[in-house]
């Protein structure tokens, strides 16, 4: 089979709005959850979230263009571009047919759809604007990479709850590996930090009510009480090995596992005894053709809620049977909380960088241990640390079970 190796990350961020400096700040362990400023605060229960900062979608996507796009494209077209620059790659001497685009989002245009509804509600809704539906539509991310640039091989969006971003780029992987393309963009975005979606999730309580931003997100800390909403949005280039060679790029790393299936139990709740969410690491491990001892670091799903850490807990064990003690595995939703959809591209190009860099990111803000979440979860500082291969989980609402692997590039 063939080969499938990365070249291009671009990122978009609660700590970073480009790829360079998200990670330098992953390193550093820094918080970039804080008190909610794209709305009005008052009578709210949730107060807290990872947004991104200074964000000016004129600098990356033309005036007019902008009013067409809600902000989850927007943030899409500033990682793409940004992806696609550090990869090289000029498309002008590439076979169009032969790239295409695979960009998750679990929500979509929620934004404009509240707004929208509020127009029509006040003034009937024959007058909401023109752009509502191709604002509000999940596709619509990967459709405007593909029109700017020209790209036309299979162009689609994964919708797969909190594990899309994952099987974003799983997929991508795939559909390179079995010969139907020779590059792809893939990843996710989400921008849901809108009163319509925090009060969705906040009354199902899901997310946490904490005023405190360094104790909101807390994955495996037994104090955890629900996640924290980010947004943002994070972009890869992967390509055939061989084209990438021919053409010289620069290997960040390599793709070489993926595996997803479906817990098939609860709308939001995954499965307790974590037993199909093992079987989807199990997978992946056999998809990539190596052992569980293999295995040096996982970037966890970790959620900051009370079911999926232990759950998750639950099936590392069970999938790495005794090697679960000597791994690494650590939840950078510390840092920026949960992007949905974008979450699992996001931490995609955290374990490439962590492979190419040989250092393992913390589980920042990490106080009180949880006797029933007995992983060496990386707490509080990263870690210089060789590492070869690096697994990264997603777990979504539905059951949806995603995971990819990643290889050190030799």
């Amino acid at each position: 089979m063939r080969r499938v190796v990365v070249t291009g990350m671009g990122a978009l961020t609660p700590v970073g709005n480009n790829i360079n400096d998200m990670w330098e700040n992953v390193k550093k362990g820094v918080c970039g959850i804080d008190t909610i400023t794209h709305y009005d605060l008052t009578d709210r229960a949730v107060t807290l979230a990872g947004e991104v900062k200074n964000f000016d979608p004129t600098e990356y996507i033309d005036r007019k263009e902008v009013r067409k796009m809600d902000r989850f494209v927007q943030y899409t077209m500033a990682a793409s571009d940004e992806a696609i620059k550090n990869s090289g790659l000029d498309f002008d001497k590439e076979d169009r047919d032969r790239f295409g685009v695979l960009i998750s989002s679990g929500i979509g245009g929620i934004e404009t759809l509240q707004v929208e509804d509020g127009k029509g509600r006040e003034k009937g809704y024959d007058r909401i604007s023109p752009f509502f539906i191709p604002r509000t539509i999940s596709n619509m991310a990967a459709a405007w990479v593909a029109i700017k640039n020209d790209l036309h091989g299979m162009c689609s969006c994964v919708v797969a709850a909190c594990a899309g971003g994952t099987n974003a780029v799983g997929d991508a992987f795939h559909y390179i590996r079995d010969g139907y393309a020779d590059g792809m963009i893939c990843g996710g975005s989400e921008a849901c930090i809108t009163e319509f979606a925090m009060g969705g999730f906040t009354t199902i309580k899901a997310v946490t009510p904490t005023t405190d931003k360094n104790r909101a997100s807390i994955p495996f800390d037994k104090e955890r009480s629900g996640f924290v909403m980010g947004e943002g949005s994070a972009i890869l280039v992967l390509e055939e090995y061989e084209h990438a060679v021919n053409r010289g790029a620069d290997i960040i790393c390599e793709v070489v596992g993926y595996g997803t299936n479906c817990d098939a139990y609860h709308m939001t709740a995954p499965l307790e005894d974590g037993t199909v969410a093992s079987r989807c690491m199990t997978l992946a491990l056999k998809d990539a053709g190596i052992a569980p001892e293999d295995i040096d670091y996982i970037n966890a799903h970790g959620t900051s809620t009370h079911l999926n850490d232990l759950c998750e807990t639950k099936a590392i064990r069970m999938a790495f049977g005794d090697h679960a003690d000597k791994l690494m595995v650590s939840s950078t939703k510390s840092m920026m909380g949960h992007l949905l959809g974008a979450a699992g591209a996001v931490e995609a190009c955290i374990i490439g960088l962590s492979l190419r860099d040989s250092f393992v990111p913390a589980t920042i803000n990490y106080k009180v241990p949880d006797e029933e979440c007995d992983l060496d979860i990386v707490p509080n500082e990263g870690r210089n640390a060789d590492i070869k291969y690096a697994m990264s989980n997603s777990l979504g609402f539905g059951g949806h079970n995603s995971v990819v692997i990643f290889k050190k590039y030799e």
